[in-house]
């Protein structure tokens, strides 16, 4: 297990310089000048000038490369271009919104999505097991920025109008509730669908029909036998659905112009804040790693074959 996890430490490091790599690449690749953009079309030439070489912007890109790598080892995610901000200062809220975005959807959705799971294997290919499956399959075949969107369409202001379809910093609880049910609805069905088939399988084990013939009531055999068996191997499929909620919730902010760093990355790159979108992405790649990460001894641990194959 200790193995398992440095490998993975070592090549979640490797993955997330890569990204540096990629990502700054991406960032030089923009169109137009940076400088310009700030000072606007009516900065004069020297204007330009000086504040380019205040963002070092003269430097080849290796050496700015490599400055910036610098500063992010030492923890300094630079100074946002378009308010002059450190990014960090800047980063700290909306990382706590989209925390506890991230966070209110795996409430929703994970206890929702076992017990449909569990219930529909209960009800194999019955009408309930029918409704579920079909349902399932079809939103995992939507985008999760369509889901968002048919949600606003039916409970928005242009529907039912039950909810606000755009966040508007007033505090109000009710604004949470279309981007907490998009995500939760994005990453429900994988889950749903891996927990019926690992529950069918538990059901139809040995010990469980053993504990069916020594007479046991049916729910102490469901919620003491069958239940935490089966819920070993979905524990991962749990985890790498909220490290895909790491990258989803992108979309997700930028629809409801929720405050999150996923509508930060979208401003960052309009008004080509360079800083501001490289520490946007690092910061999303290094939740996504860690979950990833997360994932990998949660499946260890829920599976001792898997365990005793990685000695």
């Amino acid at each position: 297990m200790f193995r398992l996890v440095v490998v993975r430490l070592f090549f979640g490091a490797l993955t997330l310089w890569v990204v540096s790599l990629v990502v700054f690449a991406a960032t030089q690749a923009l169109p137009g000048d940076a400088a310009q953009l700030i000072l606007g079309r009516d900065a004069t030439p020297e204007r330009v000038e000086v504040l380019r070489e205040q963002l070092n912007l003269n430097d080849p890109v290796a050496v700015q490369y490599m400055q910036w790598f610098q500063g992010i080892v030492q923890g300094d995610l630079g100074t946002s271009f378009s308010n002059r901000q450190p990014v960090a200062e800047y980063l700290a809220a909306p990382i706590r919104s989209s925390l506890t975005l991230m966070g209110l959807s795996a409430l929703v959705a994970t206890p929702i999505s076992l017990l449909v799971g569990a219930f529909s294997a209960l009800r194999r290919d019955r009408g309930f097991d029918h409704v579920s499956s079909t349902g399932t399959l079809v939103i995992a075949s939507v985008p999760e920025f369509v889901i968002g969107i048919l949600l606003i369409l039916l409970l928005g202001p242009g529907g039912f109008d039950l909810f606000p379809s755009v966040y508007s910093r007033n505090g109000d609880w009710d604004q949470w509730i279309l981007p907490v049910f998009t995500l939760a609805l994005a990453v429900a069905p994988p889950i749903v669908r891996m927990m019926r088939a690992t529950m069918i399988e538990v059901l139809e084990s040995e010990y469980v029909q053993q504990a069916r013939l020594k007479g046991m009531d049916e729910r102490i055999v469901l919620w003491r036998h069958a239940a935490p068996n089966a819920i070993g191997p979905v524990a991962q499929v749990i985890a790498l659905q909220l490290a895909w909620l790491a990258g989803g919730v992108v979309a997700i902010e930028f629809l409801f112009n929720f405050p999150g760093v996923g509508k930060e990355l979208m401003d960052g790159i309009d008004n080509r804040d360079v800083p501001l979108i490289q520490a946007s992405v690092l910061l999303i790649a290094g939740v996504y790693i860690v979950v990833n990460l997360v994932a990998d001894v949660i499946g260890l641990a829920a599976n001792p074959k898997v365990r005793v194959a990685n000695r």
